[in-house]
């Protein structure tokens, strides 16, 4: 069984390169679906719809399956080889799973609000919400590259740094946006 880990691996990494690009995609549109609200009609009420339609899809074609294939695989490596449950960088690379997979239930609860027609947020708000996933690559790539060998001060560190540079980059956009609303 231990040969099939490059494999199940393989598979895995697959499996979470479309679950992060299905969510990037999502939240993207979730922005674009809070900025209809800004539009004339008929434009506001036809966008909505297809911005609607799209976000379905995408949560429930590429999100879902490759959620599932991600988990899947990454229990079979376990089962392949039981020695990862005792190594601690695994530990933690599972509790971002688990809370990836909280923010994407979050996702699908955002999506039925935002399409009921219930302003969850404002557009500035859901644009911060759409670099969560990076974060979330972020420490998780980390953790598989580096495993044991992180120095989780550094990661920690460069970790805040980059947040303030996503909210400093977030803010200047907004003030951009603000002065020139085509961009």
């Amino acid at each position: 069984m231990l040969s099939l880990i490059p494999l199940f691996k393989m598979i895995h990494i697959i499996g979470f390169v479309s679950w992060f690009a299905g969510l990037f995609y999502l939240l993207r549109m979730f922005v674009y679906y809070a900025d209809t609200s800004n539009k004339p009609e008929p434009d506001r009420t036809i966008l909505m719809r297809e911005y609607g339609l799209m976000q379905n899809r995408v949560y429930k074609i590429i999100c879902n399956p490759a959620m599932m294939i991600t988990w899947t695989f990454g229990i079979l490596m376990i089962i392949a080889n039981v020695d990862y449950l005792n190594q601690g960088w695994f530990h933690m690379k599972l509790t971002l799973l688990i809370l990836l997979t909280v923010f994407h239930l979050y996702c699908k609860k955002f999506k039925n609000k935002q399409q009921a027609g219930i302003n969850t947020m404002p557009s500035f708000k859901i644009r911060l919400l759409n670099e969560i996933p990076t974060l979330f690559l972020v420490l998780i790539v980390s953790l598989g590259v580096y495993r044991d060998n992180i120095n989780y001060f550094y990661l920690l560190s460069g970790l805040l740094v980059f947040i303030g540079a996503i909210y400093f980059g977030a803010v200047r956009y907004k003030k951009r946006r603000e002065a020139n609303p085509d961009l």
